[in-house]
């Protein structure tokens, strides 16, 4: 992750972004959707829940549904280790927590960086990506938060 140079030129735009790992892959989000990064604690599971939501946890009073961002994105269920963390986002005005296996960095990149997903490799969970930023030591795949929990979407996972 150290390979991302961050962009000082006011020739492009910037994204700010955070990044995290998942099954040895590394996915970012913009910032600007995060609230906070809490370690790993268990959530209570919630009857007839999505098969992605693992349960909901109470989050200084407010009770939030806890995403296996894995299983959203069709890869295997994460298995949380005392290393996992949840990244709570605010998707569409709602407050989630999002497992994930560690968090990267949080950086500054250039917009530029960011390119299309191939055609050829685009499977179910990369429609919710916007892009990918290729590096010298590897490729960060950008995720769009609110395509990949619709509007609708999001009360449902509290309502079960």
């Amino acid at each position: 992750m150290s390979g991302l140079n961050p962009s000082t030129s006011g020739t492009g735009g910037t994204l700010e972004i955070i990044a995290f790992r998942l099954h040895g892959q590394e996915f970012c989000v913009r910032t600007t959707t995060i609230r906070e990064i809490r370690g790993w604690g268990p959530a209570t599971p919630i009857p007839h829940a999505p098969p992605d939501v693992i349960g909901v946890m109470n989050l200084r009073g407010t009770v939030i549904p806890i995403i296996d961002l894995a299983n959203k994105l069709g890869m295997a269920s994460t298995e949380p280790t005392p290393r996992s963390a949840i990244v709570v986002a605010e998707i569409h005005g709602m407050a989630m927590g999002l497992i994930v296996d560690g968090v990267s960095d949080i950086l500054t990149v250039s917009e530029n960086l960011l390119q299309p997903v191939p055609e050829i490799s685009i499977s179910p969970g990369m429609h919710y990506a916007d892009g990918i930023i290729a590096q010298p030591d590897g490729m960060i795949c950008f995720l769009n938060l609110e395509r990949m929990f619709e509007k609708g979407e999001t009360a449902e996972m509290v309502a079960a």
